[in-house]
Parts: structure tokens; sequence; C-alpha cells
């Protein structure tokens, strides 16, 4: 009996996905690199989808996409909206999955980053061997070649709390593990970067797709979150390496100085959906305390781990679940696309 296409990596349909945001020389290095990866895995197509840009970014694309070494293998989605992270994903997964029998996976890669060679057959591999994985992600890099935090455990409140004191000394007193997992062996984790994440469209298929409430942030953690609450695992892949400058689309890299609105507001929904509306208040009282031990330590001049969420713009964006918060919106694979997000209707 000979094994199906899912089963024989170097045979599988796999759709990358590579969504734009005015960084189109960005865009066009991250398809050079990932066109290296067909070499060995044949079946490796791509889409590439402008989110509204509005600067030319589409038109540029398109131009270059239509050159011989991309046209038989790269497509280009140019949208009017710029709705997001998981919205704009959601659209080229939506027509990727009207064209005959669709891909067997689904791999996501953010424009600022770079493939280094063998990194998607490795995430391929991890997935072919464990049949109810859902999602393996890369282990990303830093510009200068360090590694960069890549795998993670779900938020929580003892998270939330020891997060905003900035205090992994007291995070060990209590007994609350960090956010960030690190291992130099492939893992089960709770969820991965979405900035190089390869899914199983199986299992798509039974969950759904991102929760287009969400603009940006949080997205991929309350797919991850949804994937393993119906029995399916999410694995980091360390031999995946993919070199990322982060930041480079939303202006959110290391040196920014605060989080935008949208942060807190994807922030509370996700606790909405994951927790309830007492989970959302339970983790803001926690980021609030913990907020309150991380500016008596700024008084005493020691300095910040990392940028804070600060509370004044916690208590106005994201304090307070609304009431669509827990409604959630997550398209099903066979819907058609173009629908509206649900977060453009809240505005």
């Amino acid at each position: 009996m000979s094994a199906s296409p899912a089963a024989r990596p170097q045979q599988s349909r796999i759709a990358a996905v590579i969504v734009n945001y005015r960084t189109p020389d960005l865009t066009m290095r991250c398809l050079a690199a990932l066109l290296a990866e067909r070499s060995t895995l044949p079946g490796l197509r791509a889409m590439v989808v402008d989110g509204g840009s509005a600067d030319g970014s589409a038109t540029q694309l398109a131009e270059e996409i239509a050159q011989a070494r991309y046209r038989e293998w790269v497509s280009f989605l140019p949208l009017e909206l710029n709705g997001g992270f998981g919205w704009a994903n959601n659209q080229a997964i939506l027509e990727l999955a009207r064209e005959g029998r669709g891909p067997d996976f689904v791999y996501l890669l953010n424009p600022d980053a770079e493939v280094r060679h063998g990194a998607v057959a490795a995430l391929i591999e991890e997935l072919t061997a464990h049949q109810r994985c859902a999602a393996a992600g890369s282990q990303l890099l830093k510009p200068d070649g360090s590694l960069a935090a890549s795998a993670f455990r779900f938020p929580s409140i003892g998270r939330e709390f020891i997060n905003a004191a900035q205090s992994e000394k007291l995070g060990r007193l209590l007994g609350v593990a960090s956010t960030v997992v690190e291992s130099r062996e492939s893992m089960e984790v709770d969820w991965v970067t979405g900035a190089s994440v390869m899914f199983r469209a199986d299992a798509l298929r039974e969950t759904g797709l991102f929760d287009d409430g969400f603009f940006l942030y949080f997205d991929e953690v309350e797919l991850m979150h949804r994937l393993r609450s119906r029995g399916w695992t999410v694995r980091h892949v360390p031999r995946s390496r993919v070199v990322h400058a982060e930041g480079a689309s939303t202006g959110l890299g290391a040196g920014a100085r605060s989080l935008p609105s949208y942060w807190y507001q994807s922030r509370r929904r996700y606790f909405a959906l994951t927790r309830g509306r007492a989970g959302v208040i339970a983790a803001n009282l926690a980021a609030l305390a913990g907020s309150g031990i991380a500016g008596l330590k700024r008084l005493s001049g020691r300095p910040q781990a990392h940028r804070p969420a600060r509370a004044r713009d916690l208590v106005r964006s994201g304090f307070w679940p609304s009431a669509t918060d827990e409604c959630p919106s997550a398209p099903a694979w066979e819907d058609r696309s173009g629908r509206p997000p649900a977060w453009s209707s809240r505005q």
C-alpha cells in the first residue's frame, strides 16, 4: 500500500502564505529565500498577499512575481483592506482551499523573515512524524544570528503578574513557569511564533481558521489554544531556522517605546475567548499588581527587562471586556473569502 502524499514530505502539497504590508522589498527577499526550498520540496507553492498597503506595494509585487523565476509557483492576492494579520492569511487560505484538492499543509511566513536552507522541510518532517500535530514552528534567529523567542506557554493569570512585575526570580518563588520555552530539541509546546509556522490543513478544516476579531497580536495564540482544546498538538522545531527582522512591518520591534491600543484589545479578546469575562478581569488585576512591583523597581533605579504594558493604557484600552469579546469569529475552511473582519464592525 502506498503512503499518502502527506506521509511523504517530498510529495506533499505545501502552500506558503506571505502577507505584505508596505514592505515589498523584504517580501521579495523572503520569497527569493523560499525559492531554494523547492529543490527538495517540488510541491511547494506560494501566495503573496498585499494587505491593503495603498503605497504602490501591490504594483511592485505584481511586476516582480510575474518574472520567470516566480510565475509558475507564486500567485498574488491584492486586498483593498488592511484587515490585520489573521484576516489577510484567512483570505489566502480560503482561496487556496477552493483550488481542487487544496494544500496538505499551509505555511505562514512573515515578509521580514528569511528561511535557512532546510527550514521548510524540517517542519514538514515534524508534522509527518507526529500525525496529531496541527502546527510546527521554527526557531527564529535575530539578524546577528542569536536565538529569538520562538516557543511559548499560554498566557495565564500568574504569568500576567510575573511578566508585568518583570521578575523571573519572583516567578520561580511562586512556581510560575516562564512564558518563553527554550529547547535545543523538538518538543511539544503550547504555542509557537506565527512568523514561521506550518499548519496541517486537516486540523484547520476541523477547528476553523484565524479568529478575525483580532486585528494583530494574540490571534495565533488563540488559534493554537483552539487546536489544542480539540486534541491536536503544537510543536517547536529548533532545526528549522529562520532569520527574522522583528517588527519591520508593524514598527513594534525591540526599540518601540510603547504598545498600541490594539495590542491591549487583542489581549483582552484572547482572555475573553479562552477564560471568559471573569478571566479578563483576573488577568488585568494581576497585571496591574505586577506593574506596581515593576514601578517600585524603576524607582530604585533597576533596569527593565523588557518593554512593559502600561497600566494606564491597560485600563483605557484593555481592562473591561466588550459585549463582543466572547463572540468567536473564525471562518470555516469551506467558507468563501471576502467577508470583512469582525473587528472592523466594532470601530
